[in-house]
């Protein structure tokens, strides 16, 4: 090698070491996040971007696809049942959202030091560990006519059992209120972790200023714990929207379809024996995906502009 290719060869090694010596501290996160961003593309992104497209085919989830357009969306927005999973959804999510609030005052009360606060905080936390389907056959025997703990309480205040999960009128109460029970938990602990947070020293000014009770907790506790509360929201949104586990252990549907959510009529419609309409279970999983962003979406959005306004 001639000693002019040995310096332009040194040149360009100077120069590709002045490169990364001068953006470091810009590539260096980038190199950290790309593993976990490559992922979340091929796991997350792909599958939504595919499950889209795929609502525009009839397709058994074997044979060829046929692209029939829009013909999903538009039998879709004529089925009863679909009606009947999307009003069982919206009252999931208006009364899933009572586990925020307990969930908080719950932590309130275990963020003591008091005798045995142990004891309490693992009897609270216990539904959290516990499976769905563990929780969904628990409630099952709780609603149980003749036996269920909850039947004999009813007959003996009113005189007449409810097989509550028998009963249209009632079974969405029942399961939604299975469900209230891990999640409470689930929200309890995201506030006793953000309590831990609170600034001390707020708390004694507000003292100093005659704040206390609600006051105290409206204007000096709850603000500190807005990263706890997005992230209770967020996540109470998602499990409300996404309940098929407890409604398969508890009713299948039932009865008569009346206890329907959209993720579980998704499931029908794709992968049951009586379905195999990959389409058109696509069809309702991209419905639902749009709810749930609607909702998260509007939920970051007054975060931010909150934090932006402080």
């Amino acid at each position: 090698m001639t000693d002019s290719a040995i310096a332009a060869s040194a040149e360009a090694t100077s120069v590709n070491r002045s490169y990364w010596r001068r953006n470091q501290r810009k590539l260096a996160p980038w190199l950290f996040l790309a593993p976990g961003i490559a992922m979340f593309l091929l796991y997350v992104i792909y599958p939504i971007v595919e499950s889209m497209w795929l609502s525009f085919y009839d397709w058994d989830g074997l044979g060829a696809k046929a692209w029939i357009g829009l013909e999903n969306y538009r039998e879709l927005f004529d089925d009863d049942a679909f009606y009947t999973s999307l009003k069982n959804n919206i009252l999931w999510l208006v009364l899933y959202m009572l586990a925020v609030p307990a969930g908080l005052f719950i932590a309130l009360f275990l963020n003591q030091t008091v005798r045995g606060i142990r004891i309490y905080k693992s009897l609270f936390f216990f539904p959290f560990v516990i499976s769905q389907v563990v929780v969904g056959l628990i409630f099952s025997w709780f609603y149980a006519p003749n036996f269920g703990l909850f039947y004999h309480l009813i007959e003996w205040l009113t005189g007449t059992g409810v097989a509550v999960l028998a009963d249209d009128r009632y079974v969405t109460y029942g399961i939604i209120a299975a469900g209230l029970w891990p999640q409470i938990a689930y929200c309890m602990i995201l506030y006793l972790t953000g309590l831990n947070n609170v600034s001390p020293d707020q708390i004694e000014a507000a003292r100093l200023d005659g704040a206390k009770g609600w006051r105290m907790l409206w204007f000096v506790i709850v603000p500190q714990l807005r990263p706890a509360t997005f992230i209770a929201v967020v996540v109470t949104v998602i499990g409300a929207l996404r309940s098929f586990d407890l409604v398969s252990i508890m009713t299948d549907g039932g009865p008569y379809g009346s206890s329907r959510v959209l993720s579980f009529y998704m499931y029908e419609q794709a992968l049951s024996e009586y379905g195999y309409r990959m389409g058109y279970g696509a069809a309702i999983a991209v419905v639902l995906f749009a709810i749930m962003m609607v909702f998260i979406s509007g939920f970051i959005w007054k975060m931010v502009r909150d934090e932006q306004g402080g």
